[in-house]
């Protein structure tokens, strides 16, 4: 849909499917395979966006779901848009909702229409539509839209995968109408109470299909017909075994069209970037670097660490002797352990800021080794220094 949105593919590796590639939009570039770090309300917990500029953010997640109920859309649109709102001048995509609204579970009501769901703040009712999605991001002026798609609950038989993967496609179509619709119809914009901050967005395609290798290629058909500036994998990471989850994942994303930016939403674990990287795939967020660094859990080379734990009392080493970040360059794994058990917030902001630092840095190892046709080689060394396991 947007002319000024782009995909450029740079590397591709000899002996798997991963590539490292460009991304291109109205507020600038991103390179592939990229992390994004989830800003859920307008800030990824505990980090500033100087903290995250320097860490090497090039582009974060906002959430449509929690920025319509507070402080809402056209508030955020009256301070001239997300990346105005919240002072970030890179790259910004914006999820659906429709993510948010599937796990509320019972407080919630699907039709053809749109969902019903009640407001975990205050228990208020909304309605969430295709329509209503496209405006709450046409007004946070985000440079990538997620279509509103329902996310598969699992386990699912397979009727009931065909019939969520049918309505996902419907719902497609609506929000590809109804996005243009904002931006070509000033009167369509004005009617939803909204003004146009970013005319240049790009609308994804999310496909579903549960397991079932056969539907996910049916939604993934059914999506290219419409026509998408880049295919999403979603419905994944819901609770489906990692080999079910790798089996879509290992199918799918190589019939994914090669022009076009390829995102696997929801995941993951370095260990899930990795092999998903391998499979082709261009994007991922995940919440947790931040959430597990707020309960005291860091990665590292070595493999994950519970900062909390006694044996790092008197331990003034870093917390990773093989990362440069402002985190261990400057702190001892004993402070650390000092500032969770003594419940000071400095301990979650240190700690958040190493994991991106840690994420982002492995991003960057992931794009170079891809670009010297190493990423075999540098996935096997990476993946044995994880299995170390710290604790």
């Amino acid at each position: 849909m947007s002319t000024q949105f782009s995909f450029q593919q740079i590397a591709t590796d000899n002996l798997t499917r991963a590539r490292a590639g460009r991304v291109f939009t109205t507020h600038g570039a991103f390179d592939t395979p990229a992390f994004m770090l989830v800003g859920t309300q307008g800030t990824v917990k505990a980090l500033t966006q100087q903290m995250l500029e320097a860490a090497g953010a090039q582009i974060i997640l906002g959430n449509t779901y929690h920025l319509y109920l507070r402080p809402g859309y056209q508030t955020i649109n009256r301070m001239g848009g997300l990346h105005r709102f919240i002072s970030w001048e890179h790259p910004v995509l914006t999820d659906s909702g429709g993510f948010q609204v599937f796990s509320l579970n019972e407080l919630r009501s699907l039709t053809e229409e749109g969902v019903q769901f009640q407001s975990h703040i205050d228990g208020s009712t909304h309605f969430l539509s295709p329509e209503k999605s496209m405006e709450i991001q046409a007004a946070l002026g985000s440079d990538i839209v997620m279509a509103f798609d329902e996310c598969t609950p699992f386990p699912a038989t397979r009727d009931e995968a065909r019939a969520s993967l049918d309505l996902t496609r419907r719902w497609a179509i609506r929000s590809r109408k109804r996005l243009l619709e904002l931006h070509t119809d000033p009167v369509a914009a004005e009617e939803a109470g909204t003004s146009i901050v970013n005319q240049t967005q790009a609308l994804f395609g999310i496909i579903q299909g549960s397991t079932f290798l056969d539907l996910r290629e049916q939604s993934l058909m059914s999506l290219i017909e419409v026509g998408f500036d880049g295919y999403a994998i979603g419905g994944l990471s819901v609770g489906e075994e990692k080999d079910a989850m790798f089996e879509v994942v290992t199918h799918i994303a190589p019939m994914m069209p090669a022009e076009k930016p390829r995102y696997l939403m929801g995941v993951g674990s370095p260990e899930d970037i990795i092999a998903a990287v391998a499979c082709g795939v261009d994007m991922f967020d995940c919440v947790m670097p931040t959430r597990n660094a707020r309960n005291g859990q860091l990665f590292t080379s070595k493999g994950k660490m519970n900062i909390k734990n006694a044996r790092y009392k008197d331990d003034g080493q870093p917390v990773d002797e093989a990362c440069s970040c402002e985190v261990c360059s400057r702190y001892s794994r004993a402070y650390l352990r000092h500032l969770y058990m003594s419940d000071e917030i400095l301990g979650s902001v240190l700690s958040s800021l190493h994991n991106a630092s840690f994420y982002l840095d492995m991003m960057g190892s992931i794009r170079q080794s891809i670009k010297l046709g190493t990423y075999k080689e540098f996935s096997n060394s990476f993946l044995s220094g994880l299995a170390r396991g710290q604790d």
